[in-house]
């Protein structure tokens, strides 16, 4: 098989970043592979409706059986597919559950990582690798905001795993020439957030008591804060880093800060609630060591790149609340048709 510009390679397609790069590749003309695990069957509803598309699954959309812990398999899809660009998104990406499953996060993050960068080096024909990097790299930074030049200083496993993960990324680049460039994302959500995470965790249970069928919300410090966007512009910037004539890092984000307690008010008002009336605390849910100053600077990628967010904070809850809301009502109004028929 002869190598062709416009063949992706994507790792971690079944996740919400996968699947929004998946459709915008897709929509500038690229075959794309993904590369799943066998247990990942039962989780593939963000690219379901691509696998069912028969003008593209077997022809522009293609999924391999792999794991990241397996070199010799991945060698063997990369010999088939021979892409021209490869997007690493996959590994564990829950902050806090890295602190229950340390060892683990570190192999899926790190080691997986230099697998795949040797991989990449062996291919006759050169490749360009995206990898995911995090804004937790930087921690409990000392400058804010920060920059691709502020010192990694990671507070959790997950972000010590990315740290290495990202500065291998820059080895291979400067020693042996790859086209690797490091996405420094800061958080970004959407509707396809995975209900572990506290931005799905506050929509979903806010639309549920929208609708009568939950009466709290439980959550840890409402003072932390991130730097939040939409994950749908975030895979746009992902694609534009392997567009440019030479590899880079660069931060990703928006360039401001909201706390956990901003997220919640802008969600009530999303249904028009007093969400002091549902909102209890629990420590339990505070997580350890967590960072309070991660606010990214995109300067250069808007530069470099012209890329820039798009839309509002107070926009990107709406969305999210707004689907919660729709899927309950769709399933209660498909529960309904059944009862009658």
């Amino acid at each position: 098989m002869t190598p062709n510009s416009k063949t992706a390679l994507v790792t971690g397609i079944t996740g919400q970043d996968g699947s929004y790069l998946a459709e915008l590749l897709l929509e500038k003309g690229y075959a794309v592979h993904g590369v799943v695990r066998r247990t990942s069957n039962l989780v593939r509803s963000r690219i379901e409706h691509l696998r069912r598309d028969e003008t593209l699954e077997g022809k522009r959309f293609f999924l391999h059986y792999g794991d990241l812990s397996d070199g010799t398999t991945l060698r063997r899809i990369f010999a088939d597919v021979q892409p021209a660009e490869i997007y690493h998104l996959a590994g564990q990406s829950h902050v806090g559950l890295s602190f229950e499953i340390p060892e683990s996060t570190c192999e899926e993050i790190g080691m997986a990582t230099l697998r795949l960068l040797e991989i990449a080096r062996d291919q006759k024909q050169p490749v360009k690798f995206y990898h995911a990097s995090s804004s937790e790299i930087f921690g409990n930074a000392k400058e804010s905001p920060q920059t691709e030049a502020t010192p990694f200083r990671p507070a959790s496993p997950y972000g010590c795993a990315k740290a290495f993960a990202t500065q291998l990324a820059r080895v291979y680049r400067e020693s042996y020439g790859l086209f690797v460039c490091n996405g420094i994302l800061y958080n970004h959500e959407s509707p396809r957030r995975g209900e572990n995470f506290v931005t799905r965790k506050i929509a979903r249970a806010v639309a549920r008591i929208a609708r009568g069928l939950e009466h709290e919300l439980i959550l840890g410090s409402l003072e932390s804060q991130r730097d939040w966007g939409r994950a749908q512009d975030y895979v746009v910037a992902m694609w534009l880093m392997l567009q440019h004539e030479k590899p880079d890092d660069y931060v990703v984000a928006s360039g401001e800060a909201h706390s956990v307690r901003d997220f919640v008010e802008a969600a009530f008002e999303v249904v028009k609630l007093p969400w002091e009336k549902y909102v209890k605390h629990n420590r339990a849910f505070d997580r350890l060591n967590d960072p309070r100053n991660l606010v990214g600077s995109p300067a250069r990628i808007k530069a470099a790149l012209d890329w820039a967010p798009k839309g509002s904070f107070s926009e990107l809850v709406r969305e999210m609340v707004e689907a919660e809301l729709t899927a309950i009502d769709s399933k209660e109004n498909s529960g309904a048709a059944i009862r009658k028929s």
